[in-house]
């Protein structure tokens, strides 16, 4: 039998990805500090740290060196320690971050663990009209996570969120690298959870991942999930709150990071799906009729075109067929 035509993405999904997906090259550091000047806009990093003490110092030193003291684009470096046991808060002083402690801020909430809110107390203790989150797990960290996706915030008015895109290999404990073998959750959960019930949200690359930046007046406006489910709520109520248009992502090239084992993983899906579903009863979307879900999939691969790497968007339909229970089938009788 031939293969079924591949469906495309929801024309809306189809034309935001053409005109919101942008390379951090396209727009060069000295045109973001003319913009930043011009527009007079202040930029926070921020960088959630629990246990990073391996990874955080070199974080550091880059951003104060390349985007603080060799051209001023970020104004204000800020290290949020969420009750790490380690030298972390230490070694992120040293390298020239401001460290804040979670439970320090805001002492009358009593903290609550996770990703979530550390960011979200975050807000409290930083000053500039545009953050920048950033995890602080990277390894091999490059400025552009930083000022590729601060860039469409200092030069494009109507943009309020941008999230990285990047590859995310898979390096394992052997020494083996799986090209495009990481962001398992990203593929296995949320990939299908967008694609399904906010179709609008397909054409992110990398929707949990954990560099984005935003305009203050948004952040401001938007309730924070405390744990790993952060990435998905904050996308999802951006877009009930801003739009799709409002939205965008840069290519960033590649993110090195530590990988977790499969039980964390597991947590962190299940998370995210819970946070997914609190969303889905909150706007009662959560009657699978076909005007609330979109029976399709997308995924993307790193391919070449005329030299130049992009990201390709391929769009797989995603079946639903259920079969009765045997015994309502007239032949199951004759069969027993």
């Amino acid at each position: 039998m031939p293969a079924e035509p591949t469906p495309a993405l929801l024309p809306q999904a189809a034309s935001w990805l053409h005109r919101r997906s942008w390379s951090a090259a396209e727009r060069p550091v000295d045109a973001l500090l003319a913009a930043k000047r011009r527009t007079r806009q202040t930029v926070s990093v921020v960088l959630p740290a629990l246990d990073e003490e391996a990874t955080v110092g070199d974080i550091v030193r880059t951003v104060r060196r390349e985007l603080m003291d060799r051209i001023p684009l970020v104004d204000e470096l800020v290290v949020v320690d969420s009750g790490s046991t380690d030298a972390t808060a230490a070694v992120a002083a040293a390298a020239g971050a401001r460290v804040e402690h979670r439970d320090r801020i805001l002492p009358r909430l009593p903290a609550v663990p996770g990703k979530g809110e550390v960011l979200w107390r975050s807000l409290l203790v930083t000053h500039g009209d545009i953050v920048c989150f950033v995890d602080a797990d990277l390894r091999e960290f490059d400025p552009a996570f930083v000022s590729g996706i601060v860039g469409p915030l200092l030069t494009e008015p109507d943009i309020h969120l941008v999230k990285a895109m990047y590859d995310r290999p898979l390096e394992t404990e052997s020494g083996a690298v799986v090209p495009a073998g990481g962001g398992r959750v990203t593929e296995l959960v949320a990939r299908p959870l967008l694609n399904l019930h906010w179709p609008e949200l397909a054409g992110f690359v990398q929707p949990l991942g954990g560099e984005y930046a935003a305009r203050r007046s948004l952040l401001e406006r938007l309730p924070f999930p405390t744990g790993y489910g952060v990435e998905l709520g904050l996308l999802v109520d951006a877009l009930d709150l801003v739009g799709l248009d409002a939205l965008a992502q840069v290519d960033v090239g590649v993110r090195h990071h530590r990988h977790q084992d499969g039980q964390a993983l597991g947590r962190m899906a299940a998370t995210i799906y819970r946070t997914a579903l609190e969303r889905l009863d909150r706007t009662h979307r959560l009657k699978a009729s076909a005007d609330l879900v979109h029976p399709h999939l997308t995924q993307f691969t790193r391919t070449p075109a005329g030299g130049t790497p992009i990201f390709t968007a391929h769009t797989h339909p995603v079946t639903a067929l259920e079969r009765p229970p045997m015994h309502t089938v007239p032949e199951y009788s004759t069969h027993r």
